[in-house]
């Protein structure tokens, strides 16, 4: 038995629960990184330039900013259950309207339903998560969400660089695992603990009793709910109001900063735009999609390793490691292009240099976008500082997806690459000032700094 004599052994529900969260996980990977390769197709099946490639890359990413905001709302006043049974049927339909597009608009429209989908899911499927698991087993199972993402960017690599494929039935794949999960999510209980906010304290047992070893005492872990409800509705500072707080702002600037600082890494500008980057640059289509299986991987596998030093290591000091280094990279990556070594015998390098890029990205900073969330604010505030921190990742990932190819166009692909070092740069230097190292304490502990006004670094150096 653990804290509040909560029993946590894992059962069958609990399990499905977790398979939930990695399907959406891997769905979010999987549509977001499908185009990559299939790009290749659509620009030449819909005879189209890198403006319409740009809008039907960033369409499902508008989505997503419309989807977290969404359903990050409706998930607190409807139940997370029905929220996911929702964004459940959106990915099935937004997936086969996608693959049956007529025309680039359809297209770019029908992928900005999948999007929705993609960003209720990345809002929604881990709070379910967090709030039906064990205690001792929160952390892992949450965590299937953020390695679900890796495998589907990986699917899709592989996928794409089949060159065997039609890019309609590479997309349409993607309504199989999100038939599952609709089909799983029947099974499964609304959250307890949103049933016991709503005042249904008797549905708010029998939920829980769904997902627990059948005769486990309840009791405490029920009276643990309500003491957390009550704290809720207690608090002064609550929901969206609660962020203008001036005590709450400084978790709602590192929240949205890192957000923001994830994206202008440069790591989406090598996950959707690779193999468009490389076959504008010379490389064959079947070299560029075999780079962008190696760069999915890279991904996969430094995302496992990040996730299992991150509490050894620290996450603010990880974070600092590893963006230099990223920018260091992609300073050598423009060097290629900017001096003329990009011909065939560079690939080699041009491919190493990318591969550390990722590495270094993925195993950082990368981590920290959706982990923050979860734990910098307060409990009151955490749902909307959560979602106005996937709205801030997702806003700058379509800024960054409509305006790349343009930029490359405009100054250089040596200098994009340049300008990418630049941000990591910048990111360097915000979280060394903003960024507190939150490793090792409880959510207890990090509200209370924010509430004494010691939230930066330094008021974190010792216990």
């Amino acid at each position: 038995m653990s804290q509040a004599g909560q029993d946590d052994r894992l059962t069958g529900s609990i399990i499905v629960v977790a398979l939930v969260s990695a399907v959406s996980g891997l769905l979010y990977g999987y549509d977001t990184g499908i185009i990559s390769g299939a790009l290749l197709q659509i620009g030449d099946d819909f005879d189209i330039g890198h403006l319409w490639e740009q809008v039907i890359t960033a369409s499902i990413l508008v989505g997503a900013v419309i989807g977290a905001l969404t359903c990050s709302r409706l998930a607190e006043r409807r139940g997370r259950h029905g929220t996911l049974l929702l964004i459940g049927i959106v990915f099935v339909v937004g997936t086969i309207a996608a693959a049956c597009s007529p025309d680039p608009v359809t297209l770019s429209l029908s992928r900005l339903v999948l999007g929705f989908a993609v960003g209720g899911a990345t809002q929604t499927a881990p709070v379910y998560v967090a709030e039906l698991a064990p205690t001792a087993h929160r952390g892992r199972l949450v965590l299937f969400f953020q390695i679900a993402i890796g495998v589907g960017i990986v699917i899709a690599t592989v996928v794409g660089a089949s060159e065997a494929v039609d890019w309609r039935v590479a997309i349409g794949l993607a309504a199989v695992p999100a038939a599952i999960m609709f089909a799983l999510m029947l099974r499964l209980p609304e959250s307890p603990r949103w049933l016991a906010r709503e005042g249904h304290a008797d549905r708010a047992r029998d939920a829980l009793s769904r997902v627990r070893h059948s005769g486990s005492d309840l009791t405490a872990e029920l009276e643990e709910i309500q003491d957390n409800v009550r704290e809720e509705k207690q608090a002064s500072t609550r929901g969206w109001a609660g962020l203008k707080a001036a005590w709450v702002r400084p978790a709602l600037v590192v929240g949205c900063g890192l957000a923001v600082f994830t994206q202008l890494s440069g790591i989406e500008m090598i996950v959707y735009y690779s193999p468009t980057i490389l076959t504008d640059n010379g490389f064959s289509d079947t070299a560029a999609l075999r780079v962008s299986v190696a760069l999915g991987l890279t991904y996969l596998i430094a995302q496992l390793i990040g996730l299992a030093i991150i509490d050894r290591v620290g996450r603010r000091r990880l974070t600092l490691v590893t963006l230099p280094l990223a920018a260091l990279a992609l300073v050598v990556l423009g060097s290629f292009f900017v001096t003329g070594n990009d011909g065939k015998s560079m690939v080699p390098w041009i491919v190493a240099t990318l591969v550390a890029f990722m590495a270094f990205t993925a195993g950082g900073i990368q981590l920290m976008g959706w982990l923050t969330g979860s734990e910098i604010y307060p409990l009151a505030t955490r749902a909307a500082g959560a979602a106005a921190q996937s709205a801030s990742l997702w806003g700058t990932n379509v800024l960054i997806t409509l305006s790349l190819l343009s930029i490359m166009r405009a100054i250089g692909t040596g200098q994009t690459f340049w300008l990418y070092a630049l941000f990591n740069v910048i990111a360097f230097v915000f979280l060394y000032r903003r960024m507190p190292e939150l490793t090792g304490r409880s959510l207890e502990e990090i509200e209370s700094h924010l509430e004494d006004r010691k939230f930066k670094p330094a008021d974190f150096a010792s216990r």
